[in-house]
């Protein structure tokens, strides 16, 4: 039996091979979050001269109308992300690993919450991230969305999944070791969730296919976006 050089973060094995940069990157996720927030103020109207009685049926004159415009969301809260994919989906999706998975700390767990899940069973390792990321309206979840699918060009559109939905594929090799990363984005209201999921052989040096984890990580996707409360 062949053996790695030295074991892999996040797992005490006899397996260890040189990672490349791309996938050793992966294994120190940090969440970070920022969060902003608008304050609307007017002025009061000037009253009406003590002489003038104003017609009541003048729109000119009314006193009810808004002074701003309502703000569209429908969640306040992140779900809890370990709890979003099923058992059954991270034994397929990554062979071995703990399927409570492992929470990321986050600085404001009401917006933004992250799970991973990861393990290497033989030479084969897979590593799946789960995160939801609550703003502040329907609007800046769509702009943020958008801003997201432009850096991450080349991929496609994910039909019937949340309000849009975006997939991409990219293939990395550093030192011969091929690595495949799959990146999923999901839009619904106020919420983004955001899946990624890679995964490398380190016996043949190859990766999984394109298609294996481009459906892996929407399968992951779909789940998630199926814990956000309804209405």
């Amino acid at each position: 039996m062949r053996t790695l050089p030295y074991p892999l973060p996040h797992e005490k094995c006899a397996v260890p091979l040189p990672l490349p940069l791309a996938l050793t990157a992966r294994l120190t996720p940090v969440a970070v979050l920022a969060c902003a927030g608008w304050a609307l103020t007017s002025g009061p109207a000037a009253p009406p001269a003590a002489d003038h009685q104003p017609d009541p049926a003048s729109p000119t004159h009314s006193s009810s109308a808004p002074s701003s415009t309502a703000v569209s969301k429908s969640y306040t809260t992140s779900p809890a992300p370990c709890g979003a994919v099923p058992a059954s989906t991270v034994k397929s999706l990554v062979p071995g690993a703990k399927t409570a998975g492992k929470e990321i700390p986050s600085t404001d767990t009401k917006l933004r919450r992250t799970c991973s899940w990861n393990a290497l069973k033989g030479y084969d390792y897979r590593w799946l991230d789960v995160s939801f990321e609550i703003t502040e309206s329907d609007q800046a979840a769509q702009k943020e969305y958008e801003e997201r699918v432009k850096e991450k060009s080349g991929g496609g559109a994910v039909p019937g999944l949340g309000d849009s939905a975006y997939s991409v594929v990219n293939l990395t090799t550093e030192d011969k070791q091929q690595t495949r990363e799959g990146v999923v984005l999901v839009h619904v209201s106020n919420a983004l969730v955001i899946v990624t999921y890679n995964g490398s052989d380190f016996e043949t040096k190859k990766a999984p296919s394109t298609d294996v984890i481009n459906k892996g990580a929407i399968k992951a996707a779909r789940a998630a976006v199926g814990v956000l409360p309804k209405g």
